[in-house]
């Protein structure tokens, strides 16, 4: 049996009907923005392998420092013993986060990033002696698979097994200029119940890529900071640059109470995540009584070997031709955008940073599960690049090392799909 039969005896794949499901496409190396099947040919990934990858793959200043952590230390309990890598990432990374934001909480992924971002919030409150348990949160948003960050998701297909078991959430409209007013209303009458207001900073990823401007969440952030409200900013996907600047809440005067990372923050070498908090936050479950503690925490938190892959990264994105790469690609992709941006077949382009999606004109059926999902994503496949559509929008989000020669050939093949599908 070749690898793909042989993982189709053993293997149960993410957000995969494995009845109907294609077999597999076996990677077996990793390049720059390219991923090597079996038989050699190569693929552009542009979508980051879901969004996490960074600096492109398998990096020989990562995999150097990953290699000297190996042979140092792979992981020790990280209750009541700490070591080096988690001491210099939690400081590196507050030096550049928001001022307010104060201490580091390790965990493994971006939904137990948010898990721990809620219960923050919740036992804050509650070590306050305060009644406060109902969450406010976007319509359509996404913050994870785990039970806590399904519940302050929007209600979906992906959902609809577990709804009954997941706990009320205020959902909310995205604001902007028509609706402010109405969504402060909306706030003010629930403000002595709401214990946070969790967000996707200037674009819903899962949702297909739904963009809106930060002055209008900056307002609604500053609202729900005046009614006390704790601000809960979902950076897992925005996070490290992706907005065209290092965190989306760059572009908000308001600054939230607690923030989660994950994907980019190794890179997209190794799972893991944080949540970060204000001293204020913190301080709350500072007491003589026990029963204040955080009751949280995974056997991998503050991984040595992630601690060092996240170090790496934090080098290689700190590095000024990451920076001048993350506006040379923000800048390609505005080119592209305005060049095909009258196309009979296009509904809508919209762009932040170095994100680029473009919605297909299909009526009223966006269906995750439409054919049409099924033809761009082969269509692109047959000519070597990985671009995942969701439902019917089509997304450009690559690693930074990505060439224009890359990129260009990306744009090319878009508007082949715009000509011929």
């Amino acid at each position: 049996m070749n690898l793909a039969e042989r993982d189709l005896q053993v293997i149960w794949h993410p957000y995969t009907q494995m009845k109907t499901a294609l077999p597999p496409i076996p990677i077996i190396r990793g390049e720059g923005v390219l991923v090597f099947d079996e038989d050699g040919k190569s693929y552009i990934d542009a979508v980051s392998s879901w969004w996490v990858n960074i600096h492109g793959h398998s990096h020989p200043y990562i995999a150097q420092k990953v290699a000297e952590q190996l042979t140092t230390l792979e992981h020790v309990i990280f209750a009541g013993f700490t070591h080096p890598g988690a001491v210099e990432l939690a400081e590196r990374l507050l030096d550049i986060l928001p001022g307010n934001q104060q201490k580091v909480f390790y965990s493994d992924n971006g939904s137990t990033a948010v898990e721990v971002a809620i219960k923050m919030c919740l036992q804050y409150w509650h070590n306050k002696g305060e009644q406060r348990t109902k969450i406010l949160a976007f319509k359509n948003a996404y913050h994870g698979d785990t039970f806590g960050a399904m519940s302050v998701s929007g209600r979906s297909a992906f959902t609809a097994a577990f709804d009954s078991l997941l706990f009320e959430v205020e959902f909310i409209d995205l604001p902007s200029e028509e609706n402010i007013d109405s969504l402060k209303s909306q706030i003010s009458n629930l403000k002595s119940q709401l214990a946070c207001f969790i967000f996707e900073p200037l674009v819903q990823g899962s949702a297909g890529m739904i963009m809106y401007e930060a002055a209008w969440l900056d307002e609604l952030m500053k609202y729900c900071r005046e009614k006390g409200i704790l601000l809960i900013d979902d950076e897992v996907f925005t996070g490290f640059g992706r907005t065209g600047k290092p965190f989306a809440c760059n572009h908000v005067q308001t600054q939230p109470d607690i923030m989660c990372f994950s994907k980019g923050l190794t890179g997209g070498t190794m799972a893991f995540g944080l949540t970060t908090c204000t001293q204020d936050i913190y301080g709350a479950f500072l007491s003589d009584d026990k029963l204040k503690t955080l009751f949280h925490g995974h056997s991998y938190t503050a991984n040595p070997v992630a601690c060092a892959a996240s170090l790496a990264s934090l080098d290689l994105f700190l590095d000024p031709a990451t920076q001048q790469s993350i506006h040379r690609i923000a800048y390609k992709h505005s080119v592209f955008a305005e060049r095909i941006a009258k196309h009979n077949k296009l509904k809508n382009i919209r762009q932040t940073g170095t994100i680029l999606a473009m919605e297909w004109n299909t009526g009223s059926n966006t269906s995750y599960f439409s054919n049409l999902r099924d033809k761009l994503y082969h269509h692109f496949l047959e000519r070597g690049i990985i671009l995942r559509p969701l439902g019917n929008i089509i997304y450009i989000l690559p690693p930074y090392c990505i060439t224009d020669v890359q990129l260009d050939y990306i744009y090319s093949a878009i508007e082949q799909a715009l000509d011929t599908i």
